[in-house]
């Protein structure tokens, strides 16, 4: 059974900082590319950052400079490391795992991240 288990989310003020970790099981994490999104209250879906299975990463604009991300191969584990946070990048932030051949995309089931104060 895949699973992708996202934690490290919670409350924090801004300019504060949170790590995400996403424990990956039940498929080749090595051959996957892997991302996180998130998706606010009354907003779309948006792509945070991805990494390939190289360690080649992207980052949206607003998060660029913020945000990076990681994987280690040897624990199936991806991080996001958070830091300078805003009360805009409060949502629920989705681990995501992509294989192109044969096609496989899996979801965790979020974790929430709350800047305020």
């Amino acid at each position: 059974q895949v699973q992708l288990v996202e934690s490290g989310g919670g409350l924090v003020q801004p300019g504060g900082s949170l790590r995400l970790s996403c424990a990956a099981s039940g498929f080749t994490f090595s051959s996957a590319v892997m991302s996180w999104y998130r998706q606010a209250p009354g907003k779309e879906r948006e792509l945070v950052a991805t990494i390939s299975t190289g360690g080649s990463t992207n980052y949206a604009d607003s998060m660029k400079g913020r945000f990076t991300i990681s994987r280690d191969n040897a624990k199936n584990t991806v991080y996001l490391q958070m830091n300078s946070l805003k009360p805009e990048d409060t949502a629920v932030y989705y681990c995501n795992a992509l294989r192109v051949l044969p096609t496989r995309e899996y979801w965790g089931q979020g974790t929430q991240v709350t800047v305020s104060s």
